[in-house]
């Protein structure tokens, strides 16, 4: 159906993220077209039927297809290396989705521990309530993995890196024991970015995305997208979406295809900031563990180092002191910014115990190492050497 520019063979996904999936109207436009209608006209009642016949190609309602969000599916698509993907309208409507859409009553979904909060209950709250068994484990436990995909298992899902606490799990090893129980492999891709993880790559199945972090990379809009397979996509993705709606607007889909353009740029940056902010807090006397990839004290590092090209924007911390002493530094902070949200140009930070883990049931926390000395803290496009000052300003308050 769309008729996108046309590109130079083995174009790279840098330039892809900046000229993939383009559709022009008449009018020659260099900027995208945000298309905000919620349906399309017919030349006549003949067209409208073979339309919905399927007999011919052509946009028909925007919680279907629209314009603009085509032209963001083709663009991650792109960068992604996948065969198909599908906007939605938030990150959690794409893990939904990417799981319900092939799980039935009676089958069974083998998921990592280390969830985000909102993914851990869909996996032990919600789908359980449709018949589906949930087996959680430990992410970086091989034997628990193979005792867990010994049995007959329908979809296998995680994170890795995983939130808030940065576990990395072998992406290539889950892949193998998930093909030999015939499973599908979906994996949350958000923290490591489609620059710095290629999941399809190392044998995932399909893969997930909020865009409100880092695609879209400026804290404006929600989104998520999934992809995967043309004939996962097209055969049980698509028919899930149209019927239960999560669309995603075109508005928020232009502005994650306007992110996507300075995606590898803005992540890159990030990222090397990252590090040297990790590498500080590590020597800090405040900080008791300072976890990064990219450090090779992080456990799961020689992992990390082996499926991603680079370690992420994200660091998480561990304070002397526990919860108070976190609320001190917290509120001490005059760069850095307390929020739940990850992934922006501002630097941001939250304390998971309290805010985006706040509902994950305490045992289940326990098992996490998810405790009251915990920050999550997301790199922006801030100087390095004044994120490292406002951070050691902060610490040194708690005295």
């Amino acid at each position: 159906m769309p008729d996108y520019q046309d590109l130079p063979e083995n174009i790279s996904a840098q330039s892809a993220a900046v000229h993939g999936g383009l559709l022009r109207s008449s009018h020659m436009e260099n900027a995208e077209a945000i298309y905000m209608t919620s349906g399309f006209v017919y030349e006549s009642a003949e067209e409208a039927e073979a339309a919905f016949k399927g007999e011919i190609d052509r946009y028909v309602y925007s919680r279907y297809a629209n314009p603009t969000v085509s032209m963001f599916e083709e663009r991650l698509r792109m960068i992604e290396g996948a065969e198909a993907c599908m906007g939605v309208g938030s990150g959690m409507a794409a893990v939904f989705a990417a799981l319900a859409c092939q799980l039935s009553a009676g089958d069974r979904l083998v998921a990592s521990r280390a969830l985000f909060s909102s993914c851990h209950v869909i996996a032990t709250q919600i789908l359980p309530r449709y018949g589906i068994e949930t087996e959680l484990v430990d992410g970086g436990d091989m034997d628990a993995w193979e005792a867990a995909l010994s049995k007959p298992t329908k979809v296998v899902f995680l994170e890795t890196p995983s939130n808030p606490t940065l576990e990395i799990i072998d992406l290539a090893a889950i892949a193998k024991l998930s093909k030999q129980a015939g499973a599908c492999l979906v994996v949350d891709n958000v923290f490591a970015t489609p620059i710095f993880q290629k999941p399809l790559e190392l044998g995932a199945d399909v893969v997930t995305y909020s865009t409100t972090k880092h695609i879209d990379g400026q804290g404006r809009s929600l989104g998520g997208a999934v992809l995967g397979s043309a004939d996962f996509v097209e055969e049980k993705l698509l028919p899930f979406l149209r019927h239960t709606g999560p669309a995603l607007s075109p508005f928020n889909a232009w502005a994650a295809l306007k992110g996507l353009e300075t995606l590898e740029l803005r992540v890159r940056a990030e990222a090397e900031s990252a590090a040297k902010v990790a590498d500080f807090l590590a020597e800090h006397p405040a900080v008791a563990q300072s976890i990064y990839p990219g450090r090779s004290d992080c456990p799961g590092h020689e992992i990390a180092a082996r499926q991603m090209s680079g370690f992420g924007t994200l660091v998480s911390v561990r304070l002397n002191g526990g919860k108070a002493n976190c609320f001190k530094a917290l509120n001490a902070l005059r760069l850095i910014k307390i929020s739940n949200n990850l992934g922006d140009a501002k630097s941001l930070i939250c304390h998971p115990d309290t805010s985006t883990h706040a509902k994950t049931p305490p045992e289940e926390k326990a098992r996490l190492n998810i405790g009251p000395d915990l920050l999550r803290l997301s790199v922006g496009l801030e100087s390095a050497d004044d994120l490292i000052r406002d951070l050691d300003q902060a610490l040194t308050a708690n005295g």
